[in-house]
């Protein structure tokens, strides 16, 4: 299956531990910059207003299992795959991959939120945006 949207970028030295290999809470960040510049090559900001509405993308759900370890200096490969889209979430599937190696797959699901003095509230997936995002499932 074709990735929706692929990133690359080098292991930092700061982003390894004591065993200098990457410590296990930078897959998340690196499934996070992949979504992030995904959502902006649809002209989307995960940030931003929606009807007058400040909005949002909170995680409800993320995950990652670990496959090999990473290294200071490797070139890591992040693919992000649409798993599924709701009407107000959407669901990813990422894998992270050293030449052929496949490092690390992870899920991160995401709700689409309205940000209100009343609080936080689910709201719908602006349509042009959920067009987009189910044409790549």
């Amino acid at each position: 299956m074709k990735p929706a949207h692929e990133i690359q970028r080098r292991v930092e030295f700061y982003e390894t531990d004591m065993a200098g290999i990457v410590h296990f809470s930078n897959f998340f960040r690196y499934m996070e910059t992949c979504e992030h510049a995904f959502i902006r090559s649809l002209d989307h900001e995960l940030h931003g207003q929606l009807d007058g509405l400040e909005t949002g993308w909170p995680r409800v759900n993320a995950s990652c299992d670990y496959r090999a370890p990473a290294r200071f200096g490797d070139l890591l490969t992040i693919r992000l795959f649409i798993a599924e889209v709701r009407n107000r979430s959407v669901r990813y599937r990422f894998e992270i991959s050293r030449e052929e190696t496949l490092i690390a797959e992870g899920f991160i699901a995401a709700a689409h939120v309205a940000i209100t003095p009343e609080g936080i509230k689910a709201v719908p997936l602006p349509p042009p945006l959920a067009e987009k995002l189910r044409t790549l499932l």
